[in-house]
């Protein structure tokens, strides 16, 4: 994935062809990225399993191949000039397609495993433990959205034999107004939106605990992050970043579904991000609330 993503970067500079309103090789390149870091994430989590090691070898070496299977037909489709997602112009485009769905339901049932295999494993420290397991559990949901591309649109539906059927936007056709950079729809709804979010939970949520445990070592010389350095505090404030995260997550996806776009939120909208603002600040504030004396082991951490 990391020499797929230099070549699509250098395509991006040399190849001049434009497809769905981006130039032709910034899909392989996203994918390639984020495949990276999806791949990097669910790696590092299989290294924290005490039991069910060969059971995660083997989900990630499917989600591997999938991944692999899945970029090359991307590529292909893009060599070829045309448009990978939702193609449906010719048998060949179709059955390009359908290997694709396929591969990203195999990929999706390879996480699945994953996420078990970290819900029931005894991971020591709990903290930890939970942002890895909610984190894959989020991830799992924003891969899902993916499905909902799929449907066909009602302008598609009413057309014989459409050569695209599926899209990213809501509302809008894909290729129309976008943002910089991501392509996301800036006149309709984008399902790529809440579909990006909830994977990267997969790195978000757990880095978030990496940086709370990082300022925990340090409440020796800064007493003001002492309460860090008590476990039950951090899970508190573990359970609370992930229940953010879903929630918006779920705020995302609803308004990418009403055709919405990101950056013209309605007052439902708004409702709903100053309903999860309001109630996230008021469980961080409680989950700082002192819990006790830090865990004796935690301590002699931070003391070193």
């Amino acid at each position: 994935m990391g020499l797929l993503a230099l070549v699509s970067a250098v395509g991006i500079l040399v190849d001049d062809r434009v497809l769905v309103g981006v130039p032709i090789w910034t899909k392989p390149f996203k994918f390639s990225v984020s495949f990276i870091a999806y791949g990097l994430s669910l790696a590092w989590m299989l290294s924290l399993l005490p039991r069910g090691r060969r059971a995660g070898w083997w989900a990630g070496t499917v989600i591997t191949v999938a991944s692999v299977v899945e970029m090359a037909l991307i590529t292909l489709q893009v060599i070829r000039g045309t448009q990978s997602h939702f193609n449906q112009a010719t048998p060949f485009d179709g059955a390009v397609f359908q290997i694709m769905g396929a591969t990203v339901a195999v990929l999706w049932l390879g996480a699945l495993v994953i996420a078990v295999l970290l819900l029931r494993a005894r991971i020591l420290d709990r903290a930890m433990a939970w942002a890895v397991r909610l984190s894959s559990l989020i991830a799992l949901a924003g891969a899902a959205v993916g499905f909902l591309m799929v449907r066909p649109t009602p302008e598609q539906l009413a057309a014989e034999n459409p050569p695209i059927s599926g899209a990213h936007s809501v509302g809008v056709p894909d290729g129309g107004p976008s943002m910089p950079l991501t392509g996301w729809a800036t006149t309709g709804g984008d399902l790529r939106i809440a579909h990006f979010f909830g994977m990267h939970a997969l790195q978000l949520l757990p880095l978030l605990l990496i940086v709370l445990a990082a300022l925990a070592a340090r409440s020796a010389r800064f007493p003001a992050l002492a309460r860090l350095a008590d476990e039950r505090i951090r899970l508190r404030l573990t359970l609370t970043a992930s229940a953010a995260y879903a929630a918006t997550f779920v705020l995302l996806t609803w308004q990418a579904l009403r055709g919405q776009a990101l950056l013209a939120p309605d007052g439902a909208t708004l409702a709903g991000a100053a309903a999860i603002a309001l109630l996230t600040g008021a469980a961080t504030a409680l989950s700082l609330r002192t819990a006790g004396a830090p865990a004796p082991a935690l301590t002699r951490k931070a003391s070193a």
